[in-house]
């Protein structure tokens, strides 16, 4: 498949590209990324494939962008982005608001297209599309129906634009809004999981909030995930970076790590 051989090129120039732009040591503290999912949206309940469809945020779906400024507002956060999708863009300016920040778009972090899918239930691909749907349940990262993308094509334009964020901001506080199938995705690669089951062992609520750590450009810690405690008013800790119990390339301060 051409799309996927060209993806797999690009994740592995990504790969090397550490080594080859040692721009400066990372400092003892990690670069931390709050990555949010926007919030709930009109179409959340109804299930509907909208990954390329603009869809505007719900009522409710402010309303946990909100509390989720409130539990961040007193964050050091040192930049905003997002997809440039109307419900992200809408979810990250909630949430920067209380920081005085402007929004950063970025296009890589958009959701996955599941191109003649779109704005149909699962119901209806399954009834429409029984082939398609066969083959995307087996594998969702290389598989992608008719004018879509593939997990594999999502992960190639996604995890670039997340790098770049972190190079840019060493030892610094993002906040990044984005999708459901892009974080998960996201997560899969930098954490060494299986992405072809990305849509079965991970999952992301609308507008939850996941703190990943970077030790340096190809190390990081889950250190939060999938968390909405701030839909409710008490739900307002965030966790600190981890310390203890860690491997060594981690919690040891005297290795110096290059970005």
């Amino acid at each position: 498949m051409k799309e996927g051989a060209v993806a797999l090129a690009r994740l592995t120039r990504l790969a090397s590209a550490p080594n080859e732009c040692m721009i400066s040591a990372m400092p003892h503290s990690p670069t931390r990324i709050f990555l949010v999912r926007h919030g709930a949206t009109i179409l959340s309940a109804e299930d509907r494939f909208a990954g390329a469809t603009e869809v505007p945020l719900s009522d409710e779906g402010r309303q946990q962008a909100e509390r989720l400024a409130v539990r961040l507002r007193d964050t050091k956060i040192a930049a905003v982005y997002a997809s440039d999708m109307g419900r992200t863009m809408e979810t990250a300016n909630i949430i920067a608001k209380p920081h005085g920040l402007t929004v950063q778009p970025r296009p890589g972090l958009r959701e996955i297209n599941h191109g003649h899918w779109e704005q149909k239930t699962r119901k209806e691909v399954d009834l429409e599309f029984p082939q398609e749907a066969e083959e995307w349940e087996k594998d969702p990262y290389t598989f992608a129906p008719s004018g879509g993308e593939s997990g594999l094509a999502v992960t190639a334009r996604a995890l670039p634009a997340l790098i770049e964020i972190v190079r840019a901001h060493p030892g610094g506080k993002i906040l990044i809004v984005s999708h459901k199938a892009t974080i998960r995705l996201l997560l899969s690669s930098l954490l060494g999981f299986d992405p072809r089951r990305y849509r079965d062992n991970l999952d992301q609520s609308p507008c939850a909030l996941n703190i990943v750590d970077f030790k340096d450009l190809t190390r990081a810690r889950l250190t939060l995930f999938n968390d909405t405690s701030h839909y409710l008013e008490e739900g307002l800790a965030i966790p600190e970076a981890p310390t203890s119990r860690l491997s060594k390339w981690w919690s040891d301060s005297s290795i110096k790590q290059a970005i």
